[in-house]
C-alpha cells in the first residue's frame, strides 16, 4: 500500500474514510469573530445551513414538478392559456436558477469537507463571517468580489 489515505487504523477503516465526530452545536449558535476562524463549530454551523438550504430548494423543485404534471390541462381561452404558459416559463426559469444554486451549495459542502471553506479562492484570505452568514456559498472575500465585478464591467463595456 502506498500513500497516506491507504493506511489502515486498528478498527479496519482507511484513514480517508474515518467518520467525523458529531459536533455539538447549540440551537442559538452563530459564528463569532472572537473564536478561531473556521473551527469545528463554525464549519458545522455552515454545513447545516447549506444542507437545510439545499433541502428547501429540492423540496420546491419537487413541488414544481408535481404542479406542472397536475397543471397540464386544456384551457379554451387564449388569454388564460397564454397567462398560464408565461407562469410556467417563469417557474421553469426560477427552477433552473435554483438548480445552479444547488450545484454551488454542493461545491461549498465539498470545500467544507476538504478544509477550504471560508477562504477566498483568489487571495487565500479568510472571508468575513458576516459575508458567509449572508451568502454561505461565497468563494471570494468582499474585496476580491468587488475587484472581480469591476473588471467584468470594464470588459463588458468594451
Amino acid at each position: 500500500m502506498s500513500g497516506k489515505s491507504d493506511e489502515i487504523d486498528v478498527r479496519g477503516q482507511t484513514e480517508g474514510t474515518k467518520m467525523k465526530q458529531e459536533v455539538f452545536l447549540p440551537e442559538d449558535y452563530s459564528p463569532a469573530e472572537d473564536e478561531p476562524f473556521m473551527n469545528d463549530r463554525q464549519l458545522e454551523y455552515f454545513r447545516r445551513k447549506l444542507v437545510a438550504w439545499k433541502q428547501d430548494l429540492l423540496a420546491d423543485s419537487r413541488d414544481t414538478i408535481e404542479g406542472l404534471q397536475d397543471g397540464t390541462r386544456n384551457i379554451p381561452d387564449v388569454a388564460d392559456r397564454a397567462s398560464e404558459e408565461t407562469d410556467r416559463a417563469l417557474e421553469l426559469r426560477t427552477r433552473d436558477r435554483q438548480r445552479k444554486l444547488v450545484a454551488k451549495i454542493d461545491s461549498a459542502l465539498r470545500r467544507i469537507e476538504e478544509g477550504e471553506y471560508g477562504y477566498c479562492e483568489v487571495t487565500g484570505d479568510p472571508i468575513s463571517l458576516k459575508r458567509l452568514d449572508a451568502r454561505p456559498i461565497a468563494t471570494m472575500s468582499l474585496e476580491a468580489q468587488e475587484r472581480h465585478e469591476r473588471r467584468e464591467r470594464v470588459h463588458r463595456d468594451d
